[in-house]
């Protein structure tokens, strides 16, 4: 039985340049899930996706609670928070 791991909530770029942002106790399995297809609808006619950012938390309610308030904003803040986190954007592709 497999060990439940950090609890992320995580941001993805899909093929055509949106965002998806999910929950998961698996990263790696739930990227691998998502780009076999199997994954969020979303994300199924989007492919291939690659992780821009993830989050870990000590709970389950932490990270969908972070999830959650980061879907709610816009592109533009989205951006924005993970810049302010390191992650680096390729301006012609990612605003």
């Amino acid at each position: 039985m497999e060990k439940s791991l950090n609890h992320c909530m995580y941001v993805l770029r899909c093929a055509d340049g949106t965002y998806y942002t999910g929950y998961t106790n698996r990263l790696e399995q739930r990227i691998k899930t998502h780009n076999a297809g199997k994954g969020a609808k979303y994300t199924r006619c989007r492919l291939p996706v690659e992780c821009m950012y993830y989050e870990v938390f000590e709970t389950k309610s932490e990270a969908m609670s972070a999830e959650y308030y980061f879907k709610k904003k816009s592109r533009l803040e989205k951006i924005k928070y993970m810049r302010e986190r390191g992650v680096e954007f390729d301006s012609d592709t990612d605003e």
